[in-house]
């Protein structure tokens, strides 16, 4: 058993709703503090009255991913004045399938006996050995839960068939860490889709660019504004007139992707971005494919762009990148210029 897995989570906690319509924090495991709190509230489908019933969702918040899980009470339970629930586990890492399994075993739990107590006992279980069994509500193994299949849930195929040639937009703008908002009236339809974006960036494995479920509010725009690069989902439709936050923007319903005025000239695209678009493109449509193929298909070509600027690097002093340097390859004008911003992204460009 992997101790430092279990040592992932942070927190348990748990949101009702009662016969009066009022919704309420009502308990937490070890402890959450007041601002996590009021994010939690406003994420969980209970407090947005009169929307859409979200079963799962999942977002970033000052470093902690959360996931929250929520259940209609179905007559007759131990739960006699509530009418929903969601249970909210806050953790370290990213993995929304091992904490969507865990959280229905504690919704389970709950409806079954009315009590925080048992749900506690059981995160305890998980918390110090990383397993919680129970013959009616389930068993649950954290080893069952690698990360690399959270990173490869997505699907990229589909990703390039909305997008098509026009993916290599985003393909560059993550290349060079630049901030990416989408939205898209869905929850459920952004989760799926922006959880997808990082694995354009294979080499890095870095999920905590992602962002998925952000509202515009002060505390979370402050909080993502710390990022130098992101991916960030937003439902408000306000947020496209919020140019302040993003270098490309995605229409998700309408399949339109637009960059900034601010990005254009580091975005220039030439030859280079033509070639791995037409690679991308091609890996995407090839129906003996699967999508984690093409995510080593795209990850192959983009170390190759990483190896090349290393090579670059390693022949300048400090094996640092300057624009003279690359002038000297005489490169065509777009090519150099990503090659530029790039070094910047990888921290091999003398500043």
């Amino acid at each position: 058993m992997a101790t430092t897995e279990t040592q992932f989570m942070l927190s348990v906690g748990l949101i009702e709703k009662d016969v009066n319509g009022d919704t309420l924090w009502v308990w937490c495991y070890p402890s959450v503090d007041s601002q996590l709190r009021e994010v939690l509230l406003s994420k969980c489908c209970l407090t947005q009255h009169g929307r859409d019933f979200h079963p799962f969702v999942f977002g970033q918040f000052c470093r902690a991913w959360f996931y929250i899980s929520t259940v209609e009470v179905q007559e007759p339970t131990a739960l006699q004045k509530v009418t929903h629930f969601s249970i909210v586990v806050t953790a370290k890492d990213f993995n929304p399938e091992k904490y969507a399994a865990l959280s229905r075993i504690l919704c389970r739990m709950y409806v079954k006996h009315g009590s925080p107590v048992r749900m506690m006992e059981a995160y305890l279980t998980v918390l110090t050995k990383g397993i919680c069994q129970s013959d009616e509500n389930g068993s649950f193994l954290i080893k069952d839960y690698d990360v690399r299949k959270a990173y490869l849930a997505g699907s990229v195929k589909d990703m390039v068939s909305q997008f098509g040639m026009e993916t290599i937009i985003l393909y560059t703008a993550l290349m060079l860490k630049k901030r990416i908002v989408v939205h898209h009236p869905r929850i459920e339809a952004l989760l799926e889709f922006t959880r997808v974006l990082p694995a354009l960036t294979w080499h890095r494995k870095d999920w905590s660019i992602l962002h998925p479920y952000v509202h515009l509010t002060d505390a979370e725009l402050e909080d993502l504004k710390k990022c130098p690069g992101y991916v960030a989902g937003f439902v408000d439709p306000e947020v496209s007139n919020r140019s302040d936050l993003f270098d490309v923007f995605v229409n998700l319903p309408d399949s339109v992707i637009t960059v900034s005025q601010s990005a254009k000239e580091a975005m220039a695209m030439g030859k280079l971005h033509k070639d791995v678009g037409h690679l991308i493109v091609q890996s995407a449509e090839d129906a003996e494919k699967s999508d984690s193929q093409v995510i080593k298909d795209i990850s192959v070509k983009t170390t190759e762009i990483v190896a090349n600027l290393v090579a670059l690097a390693d022949e300048c002093e400090d094996a640092k990148i300057t624009l003279e340097g690359l002038k000297q390859h005489c490169f065509p004008p777009a090519t150099e210029n990503f090659l530029f911003h790039l070094a910047a992204a990888e921290q091999l460009l003398r500043i």
